[in-house]
C-alpha cells in the first residue's frame, strides 16, 4: 500500500505474470559529445523460459543499441528505497554502476549523480500520476525520479573510456502490464542554462472498456516545476505530428506552454507487451524542442521563457487520430 507514495522503488514483487518494470537513464557528457541511456527493467510473462531481467544500453551517437539478459533470481531489489542490482550492474538515484558483457564487448560505468529533482510526492498525489497513482490496474503507470541533475564519472565501451563529468543527466521509469498502444514521449534538460527541463507525454488510456487521451508535461525553470496535466484541468489545445515534428500547446489558468520539437534519426528499443519484450518504440536521443513558456494576462500573454533543448529524447508510436479523437472525451 505505502509503495504509491515511493514510485522509485521495485514495484514487481510478487508478480507472475503480465507485468514490466523500467527505469531510464540519461546521460549526455560535458561536450555533448557522447548521449546514452541505459535502461534496467524486469519482464514477467508467466513463462519462465521468457521471464528475465535485463538491461539495455543505448550509445545514441553510434547508432547502437546492446540488450543484456539475465535470469530473474539475478535482480535484487530493495523494498525501502530504490536501490537495484541485476547482475554485476547496481542502480540508485544517486549512482549508477555498470558491468554488462564481457571480453571485447565489455561496457563498465561508475557514475554518481548531483542535485537529484525528484517530481514532488504529495499526500494525494504521489508524483507525476497524481491521483491516477491510487488507481488499481492501469495499463501503465509512470514515475520522475529526476528532472534534471549534474553527473560525476566515466562509461567506458569496448576499451574506450569516455568522461562524464560536468554533463546532465535525467532519470525516469515504467511500470505495468504494457506500455500504451500509442504515445508520445520527449524529454530535455540541455538549454542555454543549467536547470532547465522539459519532460512530458501524451498517451491513449484504456479506462473501463474505453479510453481517454492522457498528458503529463513538466517544465523546470528557476526552479519551480510548472506543471500541465489532465488530472490539474490544463488542457492540450494544439496537437499536430508529422513524421519529424510534433507541435504541442498546453494550457492552464495561469500559463501556457508551447513546443515544438523537430525529430531526429533514432534507434529501435524493445517495449512491453503483457508483460513481454515483444514491441518496439524507435527513440533519438539528437532530436530538438523549442519551448515558450508564457503568462496569461488578461487578453494577452506575457512571456517567461523561450530557449531551444538540445540533445532531446523524442518518441511517436501508434495513431495520432486516436490520441487527437481520446482528447475531445
Amino acid at each position: 500500500m505505502f509503495d504509491i507514495w515511493k514510485p522509485e522503488i521495485f514495484h514487481g514483487r510478487r508478480k507472475e505474470k503480465n507485468f514490466f518494470e523500467g527505469w531510464y537513464f540519461k546521460v549526455v557528457d560535458h561536450s555533448e559529445k557522447n548521449a546514452c541511456a541505459v535502461i534496467p527493467g524486469v519482464s514477467i510473462t508467466g513463462d519462465p523460459s521468457k521471464s528475465h531481467a535485463f538491461v539495455m544500453f543505448l550509445d545514441a551517437r553510434a547508432q547502437r543499441m546492446r540488450y543484456f539478459r539475465y535470469p530473474l533470481d539475478e535482480l535484487k531489489a530493495s523494498d525501502k528505497k530504490f536501490e537495484l542490482s541485476i547482475g554485476g550492474s547496481f542502480f540508485s538515484s544517486e549512482r549508477m554502476n555498470l558491468t554488462l558483457g564481457q571480453g571485447r564487448g565489455l561496457i563498465t560505468a561508475r557514475i554518481s549523480f548531483k542535485g537529484t529533482y525528484p517530481w514532488p510526492v504529495k499526500l494525494l498525489s504521489p508524483g507525476v500520476m497524481g491521483w491516477y497513482a491510487f488507481v488499481p490496474g492501469m495499463e501503465c503507470y509512470h514515475g520522475i525520479l529526476s528532472m534534471d541533475h549534474s553527473i560525476e564519472g566515466f562509461i567506458e565501451v569496448d576499451g574506450t573510456r569516455t568522461d562524464f563529468t560536468g554533463g546532465r543527466g535525467y532519470i525516469e521509469k515504467d511500470w505495468g502490464v504494457s506500455m500504451p498502444s500509442s504515445w508520445i514521449w520527449m524529454q530535455t534538460n540541455h538549454f542555454d542554462r543549467e536547470g532547465v527541463s522539459l519532460s512530458g507525454s501524451i498517451a491513449k488510456i484504456p479506462w473501463f472498456g474505453s479510453y481517454f487521451t492522457g498528458y503529463i508535461f513538466g517544465f523546470l525553470y528557476d526552479k519551480k516545476l510548472y506543471k500541465f496535466t489532465a488530472y490539474s484541468g490544463a488542457k492540450v489545445t494544439l496537437l499536430d505530428v508529422t513524421a519529424d515534428n510534433t507541435r504541442i500547446r498546453l494550457e492552464n489558468k495561469t500559463y501556457r506552454l508551447d513546443i515544438d520539437a523537430d525529430r531526429s534519426k533514432g534507434v529501435d528499443l524493445p517495449a512491453p507487451k503483457l508483460g513481454e519484450m515483444t514491441a518496439k518504440v524507435n527513440e533519438s536521443l539528437n532530436s530538438s524542442i523549442n519551448v515558450d513558456l508564457l503568462k496569461k494576462k488578461g487578453s494577452g500573454t506575457e512571456l517567461i521563457y523561450s530557449g531551444t533543448g538540445r540533445n532531446a529524447g523524442l518518441e511517436f508510436v501508434g495513431n495520432i487520430t486516436e490520441l487527437i479523437k481520446g482528447l475531445k472525451k
